[in-house]
Parts: C-alpha cells; structure tokens; sequence
C-alpha cells in the first residue's frame, strides 16, 4: 500500500455515477444489480473506482464487486471501512466475490488482503471466462481496528 493513497477518500454513490463507472469498467451491464450500496474512491478529486455492496442478506452474507483504475485507493483507512460496512454494518457473517482467474494482480491483492480462495467457476463469464470463487468470513477479518 502506498503512502501516497492516504490522500484517497471514500464517497458514497447517490446518484448512481460510481455504480456505472465499476459495471463499465468490469464490462457489465447494470441490470444483474439488485438492491445495492456503492462507494466511490476519490484521489485528488478524480473518481477513480469504486465498490459495490451486493446481494446483502443482512446478518447473513453480501458479495463485493470492485473496480479501480488506480491502485492508491488501497490504504488501511479505506480497508478498515469497506470492512467495517461489510462486518459491522451490514453484519454479515461472510463477504463474497469472484476473480477470473487471468487477473493476477486482483488474486494477488484479494489474497492479501485475507479472502480465502473456495473454488473456481469454469466458464462463467459471458466471454467464457473462469473465475476464481473467495470468500472472508467475520472471524478471518484481519481489518477490524486497524483504522490509522
């Protein structure tokens, strides 16, 4: 994480802008999207990706999907609060995503972060892509007080 990320702001999604710059930026539409919650990440005033909240069954679990095109939004203020939302919040018990599986720099970072790799979806995407299938559950959450 760099240091230079400690400029990077969190805003939350009102009017829908940020939850269109993650589906553009993944190559979704917007209409698999139910109920949602999206934040934004700000780095000197430019939107510069964001994170949706998705499929929350409250007390129970939510999926994450992410999309950035600056990995200076990653420092542990940001980390500590997407975390917090997902935990706390939402007080689910698990978080939920999926990685193709040719994108190594999000595995990498996924992993880092904690998530646990559960399985791999062959041919899942609508391109016939794979993806990897993680999962974090409240106990495995290395984030929690780590706000700086």
């Amino acid at each position: 994480m760099s240091k230079l990320a400690a400029s990077c702001n969190m805003i939350l999604d009102c009017n829908g802008q940020i939850t269109s710059l993650v589906c553009q930026g993944l190559g979704f539409d917007e209409q698999w999207l139910g109920n949602h919650y999206t934040i934004g990440f700000v780095l000197s005033g430019k939107i510069i990706g964001g994170l949706i909240y998705h499929d929350i069954r409250a007390g129970q679990d939510l999926w994450w999907t992410i999309y950035t095109s600056d990995k200076r939004w990653c420092n542990r203020r940001i980390l500590t609060a997407v975390f917090s939302l997902a935990f706390d919040y939402f007080k689910a018990k698990r978080i939920n995503l999926l990685v193709n599986t040719d994108n190594i720099a999000c595995i990498n970072l996924v992993e880092k972060l904690g998530f646990v790799r559960e399985g791999k979806l062959r041919h899942f995407r609508d391109d016939g892509a794979d993806c990897y299938f993680y999962g974090m559950l409240t106990t495995e959450n290395k984030w929690k007080g780590k706000h700086k």
